[in-house]
């Protein structure tokens, strides 16, 4: 199997598009027709993981953070992301990053988070808006089916946790083939009046241009007529954080007491504890004060995060209680979860997880 049909088997499970318009994911360096000898798979691309790959016969290594942020101008080893981009293209090892596409799934990194701690109900903290639109296409009745099954096959129709989502309106068209059409049926410079189904399909914005050569494949017409519009609707599937309940309700010392035991924490820092029970919880693993106000708003009795600053923790004002557990401490499931997957869909070479240390933050 190659590094791009191994590529194309995650991708099938995580959705690249999804990441932040200012995130680097995907393939950051490697080739693409390169048989995979093995996967490994961390959270930061570092040497010392390049080494780790090296000697376990890995020439593959799916990692969180991507290596390479911002442009590379030299790769010359002066510094530690030139040195691990560099041995990765000497031991011809590809380089795969899916941080933010990883942060915005719905089973991503903050469902890891509210499931380790038996978090239920979950919902995404901050909806992505229109990256939805919607598909209406007109097709001769007796070719619905052929289209509408094409449309599902590209990947319309999924709408969180359902698939195969259409809606069919029966109608009727009107056209007049001209000079130098080739029409599927009618007679040129005559108006043709067809029995004509209006299929309408919604489909995630990155999906357009497959979900547009399927129609157009399956359609009998020369001239397929379609509309395509964005929608403004929030895409409760997709997003930054999460907030999730517990079954029961706890104190705020029993809560700071159970993430520190779960997340094995020398430290917290967090706001005044205002003695209110904590049951609805939110999430955002990595830097989240950018959730703040959402888990605010949200209803969120405490929020659990990383990269506070001074002045985020102002936000709260007594109404919900904020929780600092470290960058990488609040994405420390990430590795184990991406492995588990990698492990189900990979059967015929190894897939391992690092064992080297990449959290450069350490406490006295």
């Amino acid at each position: 199997m190659t590094v791009k049909e191994v590529i194309s088997q995650i991708e099938q499970q995580i959705a690249m598009p999804q990441a932040e318009d200012f995130d680097n994911v995907g393939l950051l360096c490697g080739r693409l027709d390169r048989n995979v000898s093995g996967i490994l798979v961390c959270h930061d691309a570092l040497e010392n993981v390049v080494e780790e790959a090296i000697e376990k016969n890995c020439n593959l290594i799916v990692c969180f953070h991507p290596v390479i942020f911002s442009g590379l101008k030299k790769i010359t080893g002066k510094n530690y992301v030139e040195r691990a981009v560099l041995a990765a293209i000497e031991n011809k090892i590809a380089v795969y990053a899916i941080h933010t596409a990883f942060d915005n799934d719905f089973f991503g990194v903050n469902a890891g988070i509210c499931n380790y701690l038996g978090l239920k109900n979950l919902q995404i903290l901050q909806p992505k808006k229109s990256n939805l639109k919607q598909l209406s296409v007109y097709v001769p009745a007796d070719f619905s089916e052929k289209v509408k099954e094409a449309l599902l096959n590209a990947g319309a129709g999924s709408i969180g946790f359902y698939d195969e989502c259409s809606f069919t309106i029966k109608g009727a068209g009107t056209f007049r083939p001209k000079e130098g059409s080739d029409p599927f049926s009618g007679t040129k410079n005559v108006r043709e009046n067809a029995d004509e189904n209006m299929i309408s399909v919604i489909f995630e914005s990155y999906k357009q241009n497959a979900v547009v050569a399927a129609m157009k494949e399956a359609h009998p017409y020369e001239e397929v007529a379609h509309q395509i519009y964005q929608l403004e609707n929030e895409n409760r599937y997709s997003g930054l954080g999460m907030s999730a309940e517990f079954e029961n309700e706890m104190s705020e010392e029993e809560f700071l007491a159970l993430i520190k035991n779960k997340f094995d924490l020398r430290i917290i820092k967090h706001t005044d504890l205002n003695q209110k029970k904590i049951k609805r919880v939110g999430v955002l693993g990595g830097s989240g004060a950018s959730g703040i106000l959402a888990a605010m708003a949200k209803g969120c009795d405490a929020y659990i995060t990383g990269d506070l600053k001074y002045h985020d923790y102002f936000l709260a004002e007594g109404r919900m209680l904020l929780c600092d557990i470290g960058h990488y401490e609040s994405e420390q499931l990430v590795s184990e979860q991406i492995f588990q997957i990698l492990s189900q869909k990979f059967s015929t070479f190894a897939v391992f997880k690092s064992s080297e240390k990449t959290n450069p933050v350490n406490y006295f």
